[in-house]
């Protein structure tokens, strides 16, 4: 049976706002993944790790794990505290 993850991915440090949030992905779990003695880097012999599926919610990501028999599980993201405020209001007065 193939094992999947469904989660929201994380920001990278390039981003400062919330673009690309809001979007799902189911990513396989990798397999049979063997380290390289020389160089240390990862390879596997599995090619469904490298195929990850973008959904615009969680919902519709399950109905496909279910629908195609797909082991799933759903990582809820965590709240985050961040404001959104505009550069002015550094300078306000309390």
């Amino acid at each position: 049976m193939k094992r999947a993850k469904i989660f929201i991915p994380s920001k990278t440090a390039m981003q400062s706002g919330r673009g690309k949030t809001k979007r799902w992905v189911l990513a396989f779990d990798t397999k049979n993944t063997k380290t390289n003695p020389l160089m240390g880097w990862e390879s596997g012999e599995d090619t469904m790790s490298e195929v990850i599926l973008n959904f615009t919610s969680k919902e519709k990501a399950i109905v496909y794990a279910k629908k195609n028999k797909i082991i799933y599980q759903v990582i809820e993201p965590k709240k985050s505290e961040f404001i959104i405020k505009s550069y002015s209001d550094n300078f306000l007065k309390d």
